[in-house]
């Protein structure tokens, strides 16, 4: 045994290496354990044929072989067993197309056998608890060296090592808030300004040298949203980087993002059923060919991607994140013009904490 299979049998996860076509070319002695057979009664065997996921959108990514996948908390059944509740993994083989590795282990959090009433949703964001600290510990290396450069340079370059701290601060702390929501703890909102994020996801966007021209075109009069300033951030990103993406194929692509006030939409929310006003909208438009028709009902879930590369977990992320800050996210396309828009409305700081007074009189 050379040492990579002895290193191989020795995790205490289920390791599968599957050949094209998903069939079982190698199993380590846990997966052998996960799946209740030997390898030699495995071997070249389907996936399919022995465990079923719960959620079929994975099943449809676990088939694209070139894809990379994770997902915490969902279901799989081996045949003749009961529902297991795990964690899945799976990524290509390096220049063995078709091939691909896949790991599974059984979930620990407690949450993972409760319900949940956002169902899919809430099984691929729960927070990745596991890779928070592989993924912070890298994070401040990256902060520390942006510090030292920053003092040597200048300028504009100076700017640049700015925004690199900046960012990792943000990912920093929207690990915190990922590790946040998994323990159903409500984000902390406070008054934002909404132009603000919108030119602090531009910067970063841009940054990256890949964004077509965008356009602002902003009402000047609009007062403070209540929000979380990095998740508002975070969604902006999503959103203009998604735009970007939609419109390169184009032959002048185009990016236009406006705010402006819409009012009397209203959401419901919480046990009393009190209505919460929206009445700031941003739209973030592209002038890209749009999304297929097929895709447009499926886009905020997880696993949906039109992207080759793609995990299908940005929109997923963004209609969690607006949720929590108590607003609301959609999109529609305008065939006669030729644009695709995504729609976030949220609340008024001074109409939330209204409210709250409202409430404690």
């Amino acid at each position: 045994m050379s040492e990579a299979q002895r290193q191989l049998a020795s995790l205490p996860h289920a390791v599968l290496l599957l050949a094209p076509g998903q069939r079982l070319a190698a199993a380590n002695p846990a997966a052998e354990q996960f799946l209740g057979q030997s390898f030699r009664r495995l071997a070249d065997r389907e996936l399919g044929t022995l465990l079923r996921f719960s959620e079929e959108r994975l099943a449809l990514r676990l088939s694209e072989t070139d894809a990379h996948v994770s997902a915490r908390a969902t279901g799989v059944t081996v045949l003749g067993q009961r529902e297991r509740v795990v964690d899945v993994t799976v990524a290509p083989v390096i220049d063995r197309p078709g091939w691909q590795v896949l790991t599974i282990h059984d979930s620990g959090g407690a949450e993972a056998a409760g319900g949940d009433p956002a169902g899919g949703e809430d099984t691929v964001l729960r927070a990745p608890e596991v890779l928070a600290h592989e993924i912070k510990n890298p994070l401040a290396g990256i902060r520390g060296a942006a510090q030292l450069l920053g003092r040597k340079l200048e300028g504009g370059d100076l700017a640049l090592t700015t925004l690199i701290a900046d960012e990792v601060d943000r990912i920093a702390k929207l690990i915190d808030q990922m590790q946040t929501l998994s323990r159903r703890t409500p984000q902390e909102l406070a008054p934002c300004n909404l132009h603000e994020a919108v030119r602090r996801a531009r910067a970063v966007i841009e940054a990256g040298g890949k964004a077509p021209p965008i356009i602002e075109e902003f009402d000047p009069s609009l007062p403070p949203v209540m929000g979380n300033a990095g998740a508002l951030v975070q969604v902006l990103i999503n959103l203009i980087a998604n735009a970007a993406d939609a419109s390169a194929g184009v032959a002048k692509p185009r990016i236009v993002v406006r705010t402006r006030f819409a009012s009397g939409l209203q959401l419901h929310r919480g046990a009393d059923g009190t209505p919460v006003r929206l009445p700031i909208e941003l739209r973030v438009s592209d002038n890209g060919p749009g999304i297929d028709p097929a895709m447009r009902d499926h886009v905020f879930e997880p696993f949906v991607t039109t992207k080759k590369s793609g995990q299908g977990l940005g929109l997923a992320l963004v209609r969690r994140l607006v949720r929590d800050m108590n607003g609301r996210i959609g999109h529609d396309r305008d065939e006669a013009g030729g644009w695709t828009h995504f729609r976030l409305h949220l609340p008024l700081a001074d109409e939330r904490r209204k409210n709250l007074r409202e409430d404690r009189t």
